[in-house]
C-alpha cells in the first residue's frame, strides 16, 4: 500500500522507515531540507538502536523515500502526521502549529476515501476541531496514538503491544478501521490487541497511559522523599510492593526522575487542556507529580553539596550521561543535563560523557566540558554522578576500577543502579536516592 508520513523528525523517520519495512511504499514529508537530505541518503539525524538498518534498507529497495513537496502525498491511501506537539512557550499547553499546518498542507492533495491518520500526541478534542477540515475532501479523520519507547522505538512500531485507533461513528470510521488493519496486517495476524474507539478515547489514551507513568515515577520518589528522613531502604520498598500484581515492580526505580520529550511536556499539556475543560481538579495531582519530578534533580544536587561540606567551588565532578535516557541521544529536558548545568552554576568543573548525545548536549550548553572516552571522563574526578543509566556506566563500570583513575572518592548514585555495598568496601562515599 502507498502511504505517506508527515513530520520526519523522531515520530515520523522511526514509523517512516518501520512501515516500509514491513512493505509498504513510503513517502515522508518534511519541511526541514537538512533533515530531508539526510534521511534520503539514509542518515538517521538522531540515535535511536535499529533505525539506521531498516532506513538504510527501505531506501535501498526503494520502498521507502523523502521530500519537502508536500505534493507528493497524492494518490496515497493512508497519510499518517506525525508531527511535534512541544509546549507552548507562554505556558503549559501543547503547541498545536505543526499539527494544523501538516493538516492545512496536506488537504489539497487528498482524494475521496483517502484516510488521515493522526499520530501526534494532542489534546483531546483536537481531532474533533481537524475533522470537518478533512471530511470537506472527501477523506476521514482518524487518531492513531504511538506509544514509542525511545531506545526501543523500531521494535515497538513494528511489534507493538497494542494498537489504538479512533474512527469517526459511521461507515467512513468501520472502513478507516479495516484499512488500518491492512496496514499494520503483521501485527493484526498475531493477534496483537486492535482498539477501535472513537477519536476523543483515542487522543486521550495516549495522554492518560503517560500521565500514569509519570505518577508512578513520581511516586516513588515521593516514597524516597520520606526514606530519605526515616532511614528506610526506596530500592527495597519498591521490590517489596512491586510483588503485588496490582502494582508491579516496572516504573518503581526511584531516583532523578523522568526527562524526554514526552512525559514532562505531556502531563503540563493534560493539565492545561483539563483546565480549559473546567475539569482542573480532576488531575491536580499532575502538578504535583510534575513537582515531585522536578525536586529529585535538585536533591541529586544537594547530594553532592552535602559531600563537599557545602561547597562544591572548584570540585571536579564528572557527570555520567546527558542523554535523558540510556539507548538515546535524546537530551530534551534531561535531568542529566538539569544537574550538570546547576553544579556548573555553584562553581564546579563538569565534565559529562556519554555514548550518543554529546554533540547534542554540547550545542545546547557549550559551558560545561564533554568528553566521549568514559575513563578519560573520570580521570581526576573529585566525585562522580550516575544520570543515566547506560550499561557501560550501571554495569561495566566497577568501584574498584573507577578508584584507578579519579582522586575522589565520592559517587552519588542518581538511579540506584549500583550495588551501594561493593562501592562502600571499595573504600568509597556512596550517595543514593532516597537510601541510606
Amino acid at each position: 500500500m502507498r502511504l505517506t508520513v508527515i513530520g520526519c523528525g523522531y515520530l515520523g523517520a522511526v514509523h517512516a522507515a518501520a512501515i516500509a519495512s514491513i512493505g509498504h511504499d513510503v513517502v515522508g514529508i518534511d519541511v526541514d531540507e537538512r533533515k530531508v537530505a539526510s534521511l534520503s541518503k539514509g542518515e538517521a539525524p538522531f540515535f535511536e538502536p535499529g533505525l539506521q538498518e531498516i532506513l538504510t534498507a527501505g531506501i535501498a529497495s526503494g520502498r521507502l523515500r523523502f521530500t519537502t513537496d508536500m505534493s507528493q502525498a497524492q494518490g496515497a491511501k493512508v497519510h499518517f502526521v506525525g508531527v511535534g506537539t512541544p509546549q507552548q512557550k507562554d505556558g503549559y499547553a501543547a503547541d498545536l502549529t505543526y499539527v494544523n499546518a501538516a493538516v492545512d498542507g496536506l488537504l489539497p492533495y487528498l482524494s475521496p476515501g483517502d484516510i488521515v491518520a493522526g499520530k501526534s500526541t494532542v489534546p483531546v478534542g483536537t481531532a474533533a476541531d481537524l475533522a470537518p477540515r478533512v471530511e470537506e475532501t472527501g477523506a476521514t479523520l482518524v487518531w492513531n496514538p504511538e506509544f514509542l519507547r525511545e531506545g526501543f522505538a523500531v521494535k515497538d512500531t513494528i511489534d507493538p503491544d497494542r494498537l489504538v485507533v479512533g474512527v469517526p461513528a459511521g461507515e467512513a470510521g468501520e472502513a478507516a478501521a479495516d484499512l488500518l488493519r491492512e496496514v499494520y496486517h503483521p501485527s493484526v495476524a498475531k493477534n496483537t490487541p486492535f482498539i477501535v474507539t472513537d477519536l476523543a478515547t483515542a487522543e486521550l489514551v495516549k495522554v492518560a497511559a503517560n500521565a500514569f507513568l509519570a505518577t508512578k515515577i513520581s511516586f516513588i520518589n515521593a516514597m524516597a522523599e520520606i526514606a530519605e528522613v526515616t532511614g528506610a531502604d526506596v530500592t527495597q520498598l519498591a521490590d517489596a510492593i512491586g510483588h503485588d500484581v496490582r502494582i508491579g515492580r516496572r516504573f518503581l526505580g526511584a531516583g532523578i526522575g523522568f526527562g524526554g520529550g514526552c512525559l514532562p511536556k505531556d502531563i503540563r499539556a493534560f493539565s492545561a487542556r483539563a483546565e480549559e475543560l473546567g475539569r482542573g481538579e480532576s488531575v491536580a495531582f499532575l502538578r504535583e507529580v510534575d513537582a515531585i519530578n522536578l525536586r529529585r534533580r535538585e536533591r541529586a544536587v544537594q547530594l553532592v553539596l552535602e559531600a563537599f561540606g557545602g561547597s562544591v567551588f572548584k570540585k571536579n565532578v564528572t557527570v555520567l550521561g546527558a542523554a535523558f535516557k540510556p539507548y538515546s541521544d535524546d537530551i530534551r529536558d534531561s535531568p542529566a543535563l538539569d544537574v550538570a548545568v546547576r553544579l556548573h552554576g555553584l562553581g564546579a568543573w563538569v565534565t559529562i560523557t556519554d555514548p550518543a548525545a554529546l554533540e547534542n548536549a554540547q550545542r545546547l550548553h557549550p559551558q560545561l566540558n564533554y568528553v566521549a572516552d568514559r575513563d578519560e571522563a573520570l580521570r581526576a574526578a573529585d566525585a562522580i554522578i550516575l544520570v543515566t543509566e547506560w550499561d557501560e556506566y550501571r554495569r561495566e563500570l566497577t568501584p574498584e576500577h573507577a578508584s584507578t583513575l579519579t582522586d575522589g572518592r565520592v559517587v552519588i548514585d542518581g538511579r540506584n543502579g549500583w550495588d551501594a555495598a561493593a562501592w562502600r568496601a571499595a573504600g568509597w562515599t556512596y550517595y543514593g536516592m532516597g537510601r541510606p
